[in-house]
């Protein structure tokens, strides 16, 4: 059947229509018209309820800005349904008789909920993108939610969302190599990862004692706080001039592992390069010629080999990390280390892995950390919590000569290290006899004194000035050790639980700290006990001490 005039005319308007439609340059999209319509309402004066908050200026015409009134929310009224005389009957007295049916009550509820649901409709974030997030309750009542930006997020104190992400992405690239990490356990939850992005955001270097070298988690925290560092920069418009993470390991199973791990941030932008022996070193001077890595993992010969060559630049390293430092020193790449850290003109941050084994690594950590630092470890072991604090045992044969031997260890002490602060002193006392004089005899050479007399009280300076800190015994477990890098036992403690207080609370913040403890006979008891400590903690034990030990156990036999 033929189409009449009227249907063909009607679908040739519709193509036209179709047409001027898409020909037509100034369609915006829903989201640019609802602006442009509240840019209207505002000029015009009108506002919607959800721009309750929004006035118009007075005009001559309306000098009051009384014209347009906020219109009332609840809309509205309906009118109420005038009951029948067969279903009501009104009281003399003016008060009405309830309903025989009940069906003014039910009603009264459906047109509230009907013009509740009006109200909630009428008012939803979506009809205006100019209003922010809400969330409507069920009493129709707006809670105003910010959109959270990725800035505050940052100035929270808390990870970035970036930092997440890579951490994600290392995650899941484990779960399906060689190398598992804990995969019950998100790694953006880490303990250890946490407080190490705390004293990275600080800008302190960090002293890792867990063990001799790291593990995957902390591979992982490390590169990923890189990246995230790397994002920062180039956010801010900084370019890099070259790699701003080095990663020295001790041999090419090590730069495999931390390789692998670095592979995952690949897709973050991240190229890196693992240099080692057992490679051709042609082949890795083409490799850096062909590529700009942002992280560099290498052997100590090795690296210094390319940067001999000129075939890699390191100054502008950012990050360094010295990755299991005992087996470096046995495998006699101190001085290589040293060198590499002078290549290095700028002051990144630093974190070495050693568990201070042997007391010949302390040497090498403390000219690798010379500033402020943090400890972080995974156990409580005394050798992981004392690590990098030279312990020195000291025979005496009376009172007098612990004090003098004390003032000895003070000057000696003040002369090698100038920068030692008298307030990072302590000095601790065990017989009341001996306090005194003792207080007597350092004044003598010149240095203030302060007293901690009583737990919890305030500290007694005499002459207002940085000063050495005499405390007694029994203060011990109330006092904090973390400030003070040299603590002088000249009574030693009751117990060797006081020892290890002491020991594993002291210089937290520094690599430099010492103890010293002056014994006599009186203290024969705890002498075994204390050359274990020693030999735990890798520390070198005197022969006097041994020798008095000796004694003591030939006594007893």
């Amino acid at each position: 059947m033929a189409k009449g005039d009227d249907a063909l005319r009607r679908k040739k308007n519709k193509l036209n229509r179709k047409k001027q439609r898409a020909n037509d340059t100034t369609a915006v999209s829903n989201r640019i018209a609802a602006i442009i319509a509240a840019k209207k309402r505002r000029l015009t004066g009108k506002r919607r309820n959800c721009q309750g908050m929004c006035f118009s200026l007075p005009t001559p015409e309306n000098p009051f800005n009384d014209k347009y009134e906020k219109r009332d929310i609840k809309g509205k009224e309906t009118k109420k349904p005038v009951p029948s005389k067969a279903d009501c009957k009104v009281a003399i007295n003016g008060n009405s008789v309830a309903s025989k049916k009940g069906t003014l009550g039910r009603n009264h509820v459906s047109t509230d909920h009907h013009q509740q649901q009006e109200t909630v409709k009428g008012n939803n974030w979506w009809d205006d993108p100019t209003m922010s997030l809400k969330s409507i309750n069920n009493m129709g009542k707006k809670n105003v939610v910010k959109p959270v930006k990725e800035q505050d997020f940052e100035q929270s104190g808390c990870p970035s969302k970036f930092l997440a992400q890579c951490l994600n992405s290392v995650q899941n690239a484990m779960r399906h190599s060689g190398f598992s990490a804990e995969e019950d356990k998100p790694l953006f939850i880490d303990k250890w990862g946490v407080e190490f992005w705390k004293c990275y955001s600080v800008g302190k270097d960090i002293l890792e004692t867990s063990g001799a070298c790291s593990t995957i988690e902390q591979i992982a925290w490390i590169t990923s706080t890189a990246t995230d560092s790397i994002a920062r920069k180039e956010k801010e418009g900084l370019s890099l001039a070259g790699p701003f993470l080095l990663f020295l390991v001790p041999s090419q199973e090590n730069a495999i592992k931390v390789r692998t791990v670095c592979k995952s941030l690949k897709g973050h932008g991240i190229h890196t390069v693992s240099l080692h022996t057992g490679t051709s070193i042609d082949h890795q001077i083409h490799g850096l010629k062909s590529i700009e890595p942002e992280f560099l993992v290498s052997t100590p010969e090795r690296l210094l080999e390319l940067v001999s060559l000129k075939a890699i630049d390191i100054s502008g390293v950012s990050l360094l990390v010295v990755d299991g430092l005992e087996t470096l020193i046995k495998g006699g790449h101190s001085d290589a280390i040293k060198s590499i850290r002078q290549h290095i003109s700028t002051n990144p941050h630093t974190v070495v892995f050693s568990d201070c084994s042997s007391h010949t690594s302390i040497p090498l950590v403390q000219n690798l950390l010379c500033g402020s630092i943090r400890r972080l470890s995974l156990n409580n072991s005394i050798s992981s919590q004392g690590a990098c604090i030279l312990q020195s045992i000291h025979v005496c044969a009376s009172e007098e000569e612990k004090i003098s031997k004390g003032i000895q260890v003070l000057d000696q002490a003040c002369g090698d290290q100038p920068n030692l602060q008298l307030s990072k002193v302590l000095f601790v006392v065990g017989k009341d006899s001996n306090f005194n004089p003792l207080v007597t005899a350092i004044e003598s050479k010149g240095y203030s004194v302060a007293v901690n007399s009583a737990p919890g009280s305030e500290i007694k300076n005499r002459k207002r000035r940085p000063a050495v800190l005499i405390s007694k015994v029994e203060h011990i477990n109330t006092s904090d050790f973390g400030g003070f890098e040299l603590v002088i036992i000249s009574d030693f403690v009751h117990s060797i639980d006081d020892y290890v207080q002491i020991l594993t609370r002291m210089a937290r913040h520094t690599v430099s700290g010492a103890l010293h403890s002056f014994l006599t006979t009186e203290n024969a008891t705890l002498i075994e006990q204390l050359i274990e400590i020693l030999e735990r903690c890798g520390q070198a034990v005197p022969d006097a001490v041994r020798n008095l030990c000796h004694s003591i156990s030939m006594v007893k036999g």
